[in-house]
């Protein structure tokens, strides 16, 4: 694709953004392909949403852009993430066990030691 086909592609869908965003939004242009509307988060602060339109042209070597890939391989991260964040909760509960057994072991020892002291 040529440099003005993607100029005309990425304008096209910057408008419908900003058509389908103007009823609701105070939708202003703020660059070539992007787009930004004042909101208010969840803890009542004003702040931005930024929405940028890319035509990717592809990498150096030639290969063209595949979305359906992009994808693929942001699902593979994010589940390869979640099963690393619960293997890390798992050893951190267990840890916390042994750790609360280990204090209850001294506790109670210590109490032996105390009450031997008090008998002897």
């Amino acid at each position: 694709m040529s440099k003005k086909a993607n100029d005309a592609l990425r304008a096209e869908y910057l408008a419908k953004l900003i058509e389908k965003f103007k009823a609701d939004e105070d939708v202003q242009r703020t660059g070539t392909g992007q787009i930004a509307f004042p909101v208010v988060d969840s803890e009542g602060e004003d702040n931005w949403v930024v929405i940028t339109i890319q035509i990717p042209t592809g990498s150096r070597d030639g290969d063209a852009y595949d979305g359906y890939s992009m994808a693929e391989e942001y699902t593979m991260k994010t589940a390869a993430k979640e099963a690393k964040a619960k293997e890390a909760a798992a050893k951190k509960a267990v840890k916390i066990a042994r750790d609360e057994k280990m204090r209850e072991q001294k506790a109670a020892a210590k109490a032996l030691h105390n009450s031997n002291k008090e008998e002897g």
